[in-house]
């Protein structure tokens, strides 16, 4: 719970330090501007904040890896959430307004993270599990999406080395595989998740693993 909270911190911090005309550039997700993804982001610290409040009486039904659902289909930036969101984050106009709300929503997020008890268990997706859990998948989602803010902003501040070591831990374990120690932690979960193609290098140390490429969470 201590590394959900130091990853949201850098990811908000990172957001803050932008300067506005960052958030008229491309991001890593597809079809997304920077713009687009801190109003995604604001979108996942309301969704935290709903969990965190929504106690479940059963027994859990996920982890934090089950949690997560795979598949091998990049994000077109059609779907129609996907859409909604550019429409929404276009509303906001002034990129002050979008920091100021990330910051509001996001210190709300990150205040019930600190004072949840990570045994209780909570109802989300039509899943239960931990209030634990559910902040440790939390762990990778807040670093890809830092990953995701700084693919084009190369003097943005890059996600925390200990998140990104978790993450990369994370995705290892949903992949059933280890990715060969050449690959650097951000290099493991840009090519594992599809950010990026591997080089020629990458794909030929991937072997088998290859072939099983890209793991799209959702």
């Amino acid at each position: 719970m201590d590394l959900f909270s130091r990853c949201w911190t850098a990811l908000r911090t990172a957001v803050a330090d932008l300067p506005d005309e960052d958030f008229e550039r491309p991001s890593g997700c597809a079809g997304w501007l920077v713009r687009d993804l801190v109003c995604h982001l604001v979108i996942d610290a309301q969704d935290v904040l709903i969990t965190l409040v929504t106690p479940a009486g059963t027994e859990p039904t996920v982890n934090a890896l089950t949690y997560w659902q795979v598949t091998n289909r990049p994000p077109s930036g059609e779907d129609p959430l996907d859409a909604l969101i550019v429409r929404l984050a276009a509303a906001y106009e002034d990129p002050r307004l979008l920091k100021f709300h990330l910051d509001d929503v996001g210190s709300a997020a990150g205040r019930a993270a600190e004072l949840a008890d990570p045994r209780r268990r909570v109802g989300t997706r039509d899943e239960v599990l931990t209030a634990g859990d559910y902040l440790s998948a939390y762990v990778l989602e807040w670093t890809l999406h830092h990953l995701d803010l700084v693919a084009h902003l190369p003097e943005a501040t890059e996600p925390p080395g200990e998140g990104l070591a978790r993450s990369r831990a994370m995705l290892e374990e949903i992949a059933g595989a280890e990715f060969p120690a050449s690959f650097t932690d951000t290099d493991a979960l840009l090519v594992g998740t599809g950010r990026r193609a591997p080089t020629d290098a990458e794909r030929a140390g991937l072997g088998e693993l290859g072939a099983k490429l890209p793991f799209v969470l959702g």
